[in-house]
């Protein structure tokens, strides 16, 4: 993907755009308000990195703005002590470590929504009264609403409907973003962003690792660090896939580094030994989506998400 196919058209050509060039001081303010802008609305620190990481990285490095909307500080994610001194909470430090991958992956800035992390399904965090699960709909719906009115981005991203593997806060953070999206194409179609779109992740891979796993002695319904994570029935559930992006190379590098920030959560994330590390590894280069917006005709394969995109 070229850089200039992300600027704004007066600026394509212009000698030092995109390589840190002194010829756009003259037009600095016209490129700011020009600049193309993406926005994940995620839900916890990390969800930038270990999942889209490479894909946030590669627009950023190519002149996007990419924004991460957090909708919660992590609070509840499993902690190891030695990770928290010099923190005052796990959200403190969960925060850092936000700021840490933000600047990896060449975040433009970092929003946080306002939300208290909701745990697993049955945890009692879920009934906390500012946990992004209990919240109403409309109310954080509200707020996404507003990010999106104020930064006018073109592409949004975020969960599945099933938030990936069932978080609450991944399901409800994408409930919320698909009503704010509609809410805005149908208020303000000329200022409404272009294009929707869920982060998915192959399933033919999953279906083998479900397989094969029992055959190492490991369960697939009784995966990860809490062995609250259920492969098998994840596995059942498939959506399509509209989108492919390539992240080999700088921003793959980028997704590991800023993935390595997420020091507390490392256990808790993509597996680095093991059966299925070698599963992710073998699809590491390419960051797969579902298109939920704009309508999907036919058999559709994008290499860019801005593809089509209005200038």
């Amino acid at each position: 993907m070229e850089f200039a196919r992300h600027l704004p058209r007066e600026l394509r050509g212009v000698r030092g755009a995109g390589q840190g060039g002194k010829d756009l001081s003259g037009i600095r303010e016209r490129l700011m308000k020009n600049q193309r802008v993406l926005i994940f609305f995620g839900a916890h620190p990390d969800d930038e990195s270990f999942g889209m990481g490479g894909t946030l990285a590669k627009y950023a490095a190519a002149g996007v703005k990419v924004v991460y909307a957090c909708a919660t500080r992590g609070e509840v994610g499993s902690v190891d002590p030695e990770h928290l001194k010099g923190f005052d909470s796990p959200g403190d430090m969960r925060w850092a470590e936000l700021m840490c991958a933000a600047k990896e992956l060449g975040l433009a800035d970092v929003i946080h929504l306002g939300y208290r992390d909701s745990g697993m399904p049955g945890s009692p965090d879920n009934q906390h009264p500012n946990a992004l699960a209990a919240a109403p709909l409309d109310e954080v719906s509200a707020k996404v609403e507003a990010v999106m009115r104020d930064l006018k981005p073109e592409v949004v991203i975020t969960f599945d409907p099933i938030g990936g593997y069932r978080h609450p806060d991944h399901i409800a953070i994408h409930k919320a973003t698909v009503q704010a999206f509609n809410t805005v194409r149908a208020s303000s179609p000329a200022e409404a962003p272009q294009k929707l779109y869920y982060g998915v992740f192959p399933r033919t891979l999953l279906k083998l690792a479900v397989k094969i796993m029992p055959l190492f002695g490991r369960d697939p319904r009784r995966f990860g660090r809490n062995k609250d994570i259920d492969i098998a029935s994840l596995a059942e559930v498939s959506f399509p896939v509209h989108a492919v992006i390539n992240v080999q190379g700088a921003p793959l590098t980028a997704k590991e580094r800023a993935s390595a920030c997420h020091k507390s959560q490392i256990a808790s994330g993509p597996p680095a030994r093991g059966l299925l590390s070698l599963f992710l590894r073998s699809s590491q280069n390419r960051e797969s989506f579902m298109r939920a917006y704009a309508p999907v005709v036919g058999n559709v394969r994008e290499k860019d998400l801005f593809e089509g995109v209005d200038d």
